[in-house]
């Protein structure tokens, strides 16, 4: 199954933890093979990482990490821009023969 969104984009949690559910955030990398999408400052998780030697010297900082985990496509939706509001996405060729996702809601066109 082909993944609609796209790293750089804004979405909005729509299903998931209470914390997280209605915040949005920008796409920091999208996992088409896994159907998850990591998403800046959502499903924070922490780390424990004890002090670790490595082969050229250096040593990994020991300390609670904090990471965002991957989050699955159903849970979230893109923001259209121009609505301002999570909305589904068309997806259509144009004159150039380039494909273009576009916003269900308003038509504009989300690939500039």
């Amino acid at each position: 199954m082909k993944v609609k969104i796209r790293k750089g984009d804004t979405v909005e949690v729509i299903s998931g933890s209470a914390d997280d559910k209605g915040s949005r955030g920008e796409v920091l990398k999208v996992l088409p093979e896994d159907h998850k999408v990591v998403v800046q400052g959502i499903n924070i998780r922490k780390k424990h990482q004890r002090q670790v030697q490595q082969a050229q010297g250096r040593n990994m900082r020991p300390g609670i990490i904090e990471f965002e985990a991957p989050v699955d496509v159903s849970n979230v939706m893109v923001v259209c821009p121009k609505c301002d509001e999570p909305v589904r996405l068309q997806v259509q060729r144009n004159e150039a023969g380039d494909v273009q996702r576009i916003c269900k809601q308003c038509g504009t066109a989300l690939d500039a």
